[in-house]
């Protein structure tokens, strides 16, 4: 009988998968490989994707007035630490391609039903708090260099930050905070996701096997995290809308990279 588990596996023990050392060339090799997967019915999962542009486009709306003008940008770059976890129907049907099985995008909604739902919760609230944290960081260093009081328009905003000492010691030093934040992410959740969906090992062991492949491969790790970034880039030019295909492609690539970084259980 299925026992609820989250921290361990279900039988109450903390897995450590072997880490295989891979290249940078194995890296492009799971971006191709994920662009393969979105080729194979790009149409359903454009569909599935414009989840990702429709909410960067709430968010920036949500954030449109004087009032949260200086978390408007913190909140649509921050957007992309949740990624990891708005992608796991994307890994889904990736596993479910290559097992040879039926990989209709319906199929991305049934990891709802996977014993490893709640350690996917709870990784997934790891990251939510990520992104919480990232927010009132941003805001506390806005306030720092500005002061409490908030811009009366998006005139005086782009003006108060672009034109000053001020703003753009803003823009460096936010940069370098959410550097740290992206890096945090990338090293706790680079398998972390697939792995649950794979072998349903407990979160605790998920964000440490994600750590160790990490310590493991820092080049290809921090080269995949470069992929991500220009992806992201790409995507959000215009108006997020280009989220509606990289986010599938890079949510593809990801259960390619775990396969390739993860060990088989033997």
């Amino acid at each position: 009988m299925a026992t609820f588990h989250v921290m361990s596996d279900a039988e109450h023990a903390v897995a450590h998968p072997q880490i295989n050392k891979i290249t940078m060339g194995q890296v492009w090799d799971a971006f191709l490989l994920g662009i393969d997967d979105f080729r194979e019915q790009p149409s359903h999962y454009v569909f599935l994707c414009l989840l990702f542009p429709l909410s960067g486009i709430i968010l920036m709306i949500w954030s449109s007035g004087a009032n949260l003008m200086p978390i408007m940008f913190p909140l649509t770059a921050g957007f992309a630490l949740l990624g990891p976890l708005l992608a796991v129907g994307l890994y889904e049907i990736s596993r479910r391609r290559e097992a040879g099985l039926d990989t209709s995008w319906r199929h991305a909604f049934e990891v709802r039903h996977s014993p490893a739902m709640p350690a996917i919760i709870v990784v997934g609230l790891m990251l939510l708090t990520l992104f919480v944290a990232w927010l009132l960081v941003a805001d506390r260093l806005y306030v720092s260099l500005f002061g409490p009081e908030q811009p009366q328009s998006f005139s005086s905003f782009f003006q108060q930050v672009l034109g000053t000492r001020a703003g753009w010691t803003l823009i460096v030093v936010g940069h370098i905070i959410g550097f740290c934040f992206a890096v945090v992410v990338l090293a706790t959740t680079v398998v972390a996701f697939p792995l649950l969906l794979d072998r349903d090992v407990g979160a605790v062991s998920a964000v440490e096997t994600s750590l160790r492949a990490t310590i493991a491969n820092p080049v290809p790790v921090t080269f995949w995290g470069f992929i991500v970034a220009v992806c992201m880039m790409i995507g959000s030019i215009p108006v997020f809308a280009g989220l509606a295909v990289m986010m599938p492609i890079l949510g593809h690539a990801t259960w390619h990279l775990y396969r390739k970084l993860v060990a088989p259980v033997k």
